[in-house]
């Protein structure tokens, strides 16, 4: 049963309950969900917001309607992975080291330029945000900060300062992800925070204004913790 009487807070708890089930492949693919009675019943909610959840579930790709077939799940082919939810109901539940590896793979495609781009375009007060940020990262080695919220907000604050727009919509995809990568590469590591010395790189290439620099500092690190994944999956 959901814990709550806000109809719009059902019907997002019911789409969170249906999600995280899909992901964990508790319904095959191809299959249907239970019946929208059977979700009536199981978790005591409307047909309006059993209905509204299932087009949300839809709408990130992860059911679909087919003549005579109903609503059934679709493969992960499908799925909007650059849904947070949908990314976050994936890293939730145990991620594999290939998907990991695939992230990180993503993370070396885009991160190294936006650090490119953002030695050339960011503003004083992007500087501000991302030192404030890299200073929290070096708190967090005394304890005195929360090492993943610094270290998530220095590479969001790195792509808003890339002035790309659509750099700048991933911001909440790459920190949806960067809440579980971070915690196992920093384990691979045997560390408990991010290296301060390797982000202060990055940051020193962009407030000096050399894209180059902060292409490579940043390329350097992104290849060093999918470097780790990847031996992981060799082993």
């Amino acid at each position: 049963m959901l814990q709550t009487t806000n109809n719009n807070n059902l019907t997002q708890q019911l789409v969170y309950e249906l999600g995280k089930a899909i992901v964990r492949e508790e319904f095959a693919v191809g299959e249907g969900l239970p019946s929208e009675a059977e979700i009536c019943t199981r978790y005591q909610i409307s047909r309006t917001a059993t209905r509204e959840a299932v087009k949300m579930l839809a709408s990130k790709g992860l059911l679909v309607s087919r003549p005579r077939k109903g609503i059934t799940v679709q493969s992960r082919e499908y799925w909007n992975l650059f849904d947070p939810d949908v990314l976050d109901w994936i890293l939730s539940s145990t991620p594999s080291l290939k998907t990991l590896r695939d992230f990180l793979q993503l993370r070396l495609a885009i991160e190294p330029e936006a650090a490119a781009l953002a030695a050339k375009n960011a503003n004083p007060e992007d500087l501000k945000t991302i030192g404030e940020a890299l200073s929290r990262m070096k708190a967090a080695e005394d304890g005195m900060e929360d090492p993943l919220k610094a270290d998530i907000d220095f590479h969001s604050a790195i792509l808003r300062a890339s002035k790309n727009p659509f750099f700048v919509q991933l911001r909440s995809f790459i920190e949806t992800a960067l809440k579980v990568s971070i915690r196992f590469t920093n384990q691979f590591k045997g560390v408990d925070t991010a290296s301060y010395l390797e982000h202060r790189k990055i940051y020193d290439a962009i407030a000096a204004g050399d894209p180059q620099l902060a292409h490579q500092t940043s390329y350097t690190m992104e290849s060093e913790a999918l470097q780790l994944i990847e031996e992981r999956i060799k082993a």
